[in-house]
């Protein structure tokens, strides 16, 4: 029960977003830029397991994790506006944003960075 609860609640979220975009696509992606689903993937995490040295490292790995996903939001919209088709653009977009965390899960343990 508490895993269909944590789906339907993190789904919910989703959907929200999508129609608040919908209507109000600058209000719709302020929604969707905040960390919502960081902070109820931490919620559920202390619920399971309410440790506040493997909380630390969740949500540090999480700030680190999130900075190659960044570059996405602007190369997507770059190719839309350069004639691109959505389903390419967002392809191109996703494929750069697995590349760069491989790059960062190469990198980190150089720098000593624990993910």
């Amino acid at each position: 029960m508490y895993l269909i609860l944590k789906a339907a609640l993190s789904g919910l979220l989703i959907a929200v977003v999508s129609q608040l975009a919908r209507r109000y696509p600058g209000f719709g992606a302020l929604v969707a830029s905040l960390p919502l689903v960081s902070i109820l993937g931490a919620l559920w995490l202390w619920k399971d397991r309410p440790d506040p040295a493997n909380m630390a490292v969740h949500l540090e790995a999480t700030f680190w994790y999130v900075l190659p996903s960044l570059p996405m939001f602007l190369v997507i919209p770059a190719l839309l506006r350069a004639g691109l088709p959505f389903w390419l653009s967002l392809l191109a977009g996703c494929g750069m944003t697995v590349v760069l965390y491989l790059a960062l899960m190469w990198l980190a343990p150089r720098i000593g960075l624990r993910l």
